[in-house]
């Protein structure tokens, strides 16, 4: 099940994710950047997939992501990834981490393995990029915990991609019941008399297409925690989207 949605007459048409192409990719870090560390570097996971923690079992859709540093794809996907400087691990569910690294060229690439770290064929393409200096940054103070709401810019044509992140947040599976963790929920109205939608994200999705009829929609992104259903954890994330048709 994708999601989990509850609304007042407005269809979303979500497309099927699980039918997209299948990433774990960089939202904020292309091939060829140059950047200046500490450097803040966030993930994303398309088709459908999900994020879950390593503490307790889930679907098979899901997983956590990892880091290559200067590493190739593994040329064994039955054998568990290594933990080693190259092989970095976010088995929180985390969607973010910052780069540290020394003046250099570097070739990174995101992996998601399931929970005995064996690798799913989930993956990016390899980014090459170029550290040009390391600042003397406190790299506690680039990160506050919160949810952020990525739309494409200006107005949309159906189906479109709606990003969530989540800063000092681990996203999970709310059947997982693992302490500390949360998932998203959007909320879309519309200002047009579509009506209303409300999506739990309740797999550890972190992001989907929709295709809602034409219109302008306010939207809200809520974080859910996954023990106590809390949603005052951290402030929602907003915007609004002209949607103009297919």
């Amino acid at each position: 099940m994708a999601a989990v949605a509850r609304g007042s007459g407005l269809c979303t048409g979500g497309r099927g994710t699980e039918h997209l192409k299948l990433d774990a990719y960089f939202t904020n870090l292309k091939d060829g950047d140059q950047i200046e560390t500490p450097y803040v570097l966030k993930f994303g996971l398309s088709g459908g997939w999900g994020l879950a923690p390593v503490a307790e079992a889930s679907s098979d859709k899901a997983g956590h992501h990892h880091l290559l540093v200067n590493r190739d794809l593994p040329l064994n996907f039955k054998e568990a990834l290594p933990f080693n400087d190259q092989y970095i691990h976010f088995g929180g569910g985390q969607m973010e981490t910052v780069l540290m690294f020394e003046p250099g060229t570097y070739t990174l690439r995101m992996l998601l393995a399931n929970q005995q770290h064996l690798p799913h064929f989930v993956y990016s393409k390899p980014a090459k990029i170029t550290v040009t200096k390391k600042n003397p940054t406190d790299p506690k103070t680039l990160q506050t915990k919160g949810i952020g709401l990525m739309l494409p810019e200006g107005d949309v044509r159906a189906p479109f991609r709606v990003q969530f992140h989540a800063s000092k947040l681990n996203v999970a599976n709310l059947d997982q019941h693992v302490p500390d963790t949360g998932h998203f929920k959007l909320q879309m109205t519309s200002t047009s008399g579509n009506g209303s939608a409300d999506i739990n994200y309740t797999n550890g999705q972190t992001e989907v297409h929709l295709s809602p009829p034409p219109g302008t929609y306010r939207m809200r992104l809520e974080w859910v925690d996954n023990i106590t259903g809390r949603t005052d954890v951290t402030k929602p994330a907003t915007a609004q989207i002209q949607v103009l048709g297919r």
